[in-house]
């Protein structure tokens, strides 16, 4: 499957979902915002307030697994989560590898001359950046749920 247009991209957490957002035409991603709340309802609210204004083709979850590639206790709450966007939204939801990409995000961001715990709150935008560019410039990488 092909997608086109407008996406949206999830570092999924505990604690913070990232989101960022990028388009398949000029096949680049920027950071867009942070989800900070645990509480499904909330997080579940604010994500359809993005999609109402966005209006994206497809989502991209990121998938945390082990160096190795084996599946870890996140591997599944991702899994999960994916699946809820999907059921939840009627889009098109594709499943990305994101090992690495904090530590790319972290990087990024250091380069742009925020240090330490000021990234905290930044950090997962830019997971996600990095997780919706790994698709872009890989479309044949993702995953369908």
């Amino acid at each position: 499957m092909t997608v086109s247009g407008t996406l949206l991209a999830f570092d999924f957490g505990t604690q913070r979902i990232g989101i960022a957002i990028g388009n398949t035409l000029s096949a680049s991603a920027r950071p867009l915002t942070t989800i900070a709340d645990e509480k499904n309802a909330v997080r579940f609210a604010a994500i359809a307030t993005l999609l109402a204004e966005w209006q994206p083709g497809a989502l991209v979850v990121g998938l945390p697994c082990n160096d190795d590639g084996t599946p870890h206790e996140m591997t599944a709450r991702c899994r999960r989560f994916a699946n809820q966007l999907k059921g939840r939204f009627n889009l098109p939801t594709i499943l990305v590898d994101e090992r690495y990409t904090s530590a790319a995000a972290s990087t990024q961001l250091t380069a742009q001359g925020v240090h330490g715990r000021k990234q905290k709150p930044l950090l997962d935008q830019y997971a996600a950046q990095q997780i919706l560019q790994a698709y872009l410039d890989e479309p044949s990488a993702g995953l369908i749920v």
